[in-house]
């Protein structure tokens, strides 16, 4: 199996709204190793990280993070060290436009 070491997705989501920060490519596993959330705004927020599963629709159950405060101009950071499989989705949703959303980790082809 090749492994590449990259950036898997980076999105500045639309306030309130589900979005997809990253689906498994076809015939590809990943681990995602860490998210990183950054506030570019003057004033707390929160977000919320789901994990689904290929052919899941966004539940309850897939939450890793649900409302989860950052505060104004700040940045944190979440070692997950989740496994993937093909057409596994990381989904973000921010009650801001002004926060940035990073992941990272690694596929395996």
């Amino acid at each position: 199996m090749a492994t590449a070491y990259k950036i898997l997705g980076q999105s500045a989501p639309t306030a309130n709204t589900a979005t997809t920060l990253y689906t498994v490519p076809s015939a590809t596993e990943a681990i995602v190793s860490a998210l990183t959330i950054c506030n570019r705004g003057n004033a707390a927020a929160t977000y919320r990280i789901a994990f689904i599963p290929d052919g899941d629709s966004l539940a309850n159950e897939h939450y890793f993070a649900y409302e989860t405060s950052v505060g104004a101009f700040d940045t944190t950071s979440a070692d997950t060290k989740f496994g993937l499989s093909a057409g596994d989705e990381v989904s973000i949703y921010a009650s801001t436009a002004d926060l940035s959303f990073i992941v990272s980790g690694v596929e395996l082809t």
